[in-house]
């Protein structure tokens, strides 16, 4: 809620809660381009209480996505808290994708398959900054190529996200991954 707006209603707070959770839902399992229509009718609301609730897909976007990069923090907390650097970045990089591979609209925002507003891509660029220290300890271990920078994961997460996409066995990714951090490791 903006600074010096009035509080919501009983009634709209419920319906911007049950419109925040039909969002997620359905992003999760149908991808960002899910019919705004749609999550309304999953909510039990009318398209126009989603737009009064958030004028753009944009603004639901702002509202459901950034919770979700967010998790990227436990990965990366998980990761660091591994004493072998190399299996923390491994693992991360396997977490990152499992994440991808299970919700579709996170896919699609980490894939940039979509134009995100500012809001969203703040949360992402600020993920990866963090992942920054996962991929900087498996390089001062020497276990991890120093060529390597996290802006390399991007196009990682891009070309994964195609195969997520194209309907390949659901674990094929992992293989893939596989190939990837053999030509990763020192």
């Amino acid at each position: 809620m903006a600074a010096g707006s009035k509080p919501l209603r009983a009634d709209a707070a419920r319906n911007r809660t049950k419109l925040l959770s039909a969002a997620t839902r359905a992003f999760a399992e149908r991808g960002l381009d899910t019919p705004l229509e749609q999550i309304a009718r999953d909510a039990g609301v009318s398209i126009g209480t989603l737009y009064a609730h958030f004028a753009t897909r944009d603004a639901l976007f702002d509202a459901v996505l950034p919770a979700q990069i967010a998790v990227l923090d436990d990965l990366i907390g998980q990761a660091l808290a591994e004493p072998d650097p190399w299996q923390g970045f491994t693992a991360f990089v396997e977490s990152l994708f499992t994440l991808q591979a299970n919700d579709s609209g996170l896919n699609d925002a980490l894939a940039g398959r979509f134009p995100l507003s500012p809001v969203v891509l703040e949360a992402c660029h600020a993920g990866l900054e963090r992942a920054t220290r996962v991929l900087d300890r498996a390089k001062a271990a020497g276990r991890l190529r120093p060529d390597f920078e996290v802006g390399d994961l991007t196009p990682l997460m891009v070309s994964m996200s195609q195969l997520f996409r194209s309907g390949a066995a659901p674990e094929a990714w992992r293989r893939h991954l596989g190939f990837f951090l053999d030509g990763l490791r020192t």
